[in-house]
């Protein structure tokens, strides 16, 4: 069963893209927009996730419930 490793990189990848524009936005004065970016970041993430999470659900259906 192959792993989506992908997708672990796209999140790792987003998290560091906010990190530092949090830090760029919160250094310039600019707190409100900061936390704006963490917000929808964090918002993007969770529906990456979330469609991981319902495909995993999708093949455990699949694998234990056998249909005749």
């Amino acid at each position: 069963m192959p792993y989506n490793v992908d997708a672990i990189f796209q999140i790792a990848g987003i998290g560091i893209i906010v990190a530092m524009m949090h830090t760029v936005l919160k250094q310039m004065g600019k707190e409100d927009y900061a936390h704006w970016v963490t917000l929808i970041g964090f918002i993007v993430v969770l529906f990456m996730v979330v469609v991981l999470v319902e495909d995993l659900f999708q093949t455990i259906k699949n694998v234990f419930l056998f249909h005749s």
